[in-house]
């Protein structure tokens, strides 16, 4: 059989305690799993939370309001526990770890994107189990924005992986918040994200995370764009990581999209940093996601944040709504000055002209 990729995301309510220790009884099982799937030919690839928390935790820090450096210091003194105990713990299985910390501009950067995709083959061609985690002590945007389960999506994307499995401290995804409305059913199965059930995902987490259920919700429509089959599980039952290999479903499941964004046009939705926005007319918009085509000057109503050749943009409908992604041709200052004219006008107004799209459809994704 051919061995199948999966991204394990481990959440901080899975393996610390409402104490704020390491649950290490239970990282044990979760490990022997892994252990298990690892050795009958499965490629694993591990993306751990928990050490902001465990630093807390050491420092004694608990309760406090944590200035942004202080939280820096905590995920310092926080990983280097967790990876003693990852470390520790797989030795007891014979399996070998490797830690890889990331920031956003590791992946948003297409030439150091493709060197960490590369280390990590490697890695696995060679029976060895990635950890990854956020580099917390030195990215301010992951502590303040950031999550591992958008970053699990990502390397779930970038990787071609078969599975992402998010271990989290509930069953899946309800139809509402169970912690609060007794009569929120489980979701078993999600073929289409929309707007309804986003709103429905809108909250966070406990003290211990920086995410919730909204970025686990964003984070399956990244993977399942991407092809990768999604599950959100209750972390804390045993062999729910064996189950799935089984093709059971003990939480819900998020089915892939069969046709999904492939190569570069993946890089751009999910990988490249928005450096601004684009608004477009009505007309754009359908020609964009329905006839295919190329984001021309006509259709432009107003850009928002200064952005130059060859950024990131996203594109947004009248109402703010992004619908697209894209690279454009020409720089925020410039779109200003040739927004809704017809192509033939770039060069009287600029001077030049060279291309006659603001974005090219093929450097352009429709989301």
């Amino acid at each position: 059989m051919k061995s199948r990729r999966i991204i394990l995301k481990i959440g901080t309510g899975v393996l610390i305690t409402p104490e704020g220790i390491f649950n290490k009884n239970h990282i044990s099982k979760i490990v022997n799993d892994i252990a298990a799937a690892h050795k009958r030919g499965e490629e694993v690839v591990l993306i751990s939370s928990g050490a902001i928390t465990a630093g807390i935790n050491k420092l004694k820090w608990k309760g406090r309001s944590l200035s942004l450096r202080e939280k820096q210091a905590a995920a310092a003194v926080g990983q280097s526990q967790l990876m003693n105990l990852y470390e520790e713990t797989f030795r007891k299985v014979n399996c070998l770890t490797a830690q890889i910390l990331l920031t956003a501009d590791d992946l948003s950067n297409r030439q150091r994107y493709l060197n960490v995709r590369n280390t990590l083959f490697t890695l696995l061609k060679h029976k060895v189990i990635p950890i990854i985690n956020e580099n917390d002590s030195v990215a301010v945007e992951e502590i303040k924005f950031g999550d591992n389960d958008t970053l699990s999506a990502l390397v779930s994307s970038k990787m071609d992986a078969d599975f992402l499995i998010l271990l989290t401290n509930v069953e899946g995804f309800f139809t509402g918040d169970p912690r609060k409305d007794k009569k929120a059913q489980l979701i078993k199965e999600i073929n289409e994200i929309s707007s309804c059930l986003q709103k429905k995902a809108q909250g966070s987490g406990d003290w211990r995370s920086t995410g919730g259920m909204q970025t686990k919700l964003e984070a399956a429509k990244i993977a399942i764009a991407s092809g990768v089959t999604t599950f959100i599980v209750n972390g804390l039952k045993e062999g729910v990581i064996t189950k799935i290999l089984d093709g059971e479903n003990p939480g819900t499941k998020f089915l892939s999209k069969k046709v999904k964004i492939a190569g570069k046009k993946r890089w751009i939705a999910f990988g490249a940093r928005m450096k601004g926005k684009i608004m477009v007319d009505e007309g754009a918009k359908e020609a964009l996601v329905v006839k295919g085509k190329s984001l021309l000057p006509s259709g432009v109503k107003k850009t928002e944040g200064e952005f130059g050749i060859g950024d990131g943009v996203s594109i947004v409908d009248l109402s703010g709504h992004e619908f697209a992604r894209g690279l454009s041709f020409y720089s925020s200052g410039e779109i200003k000055r040739i927004k809704g004219k017809l192509t033939k006008e770039i060069k009287h107004i600029l001077g030049y002209k060279d291309y006659d799209e603001v974005i090219h459809r093929d450097n352009l994704v429709v989301l």
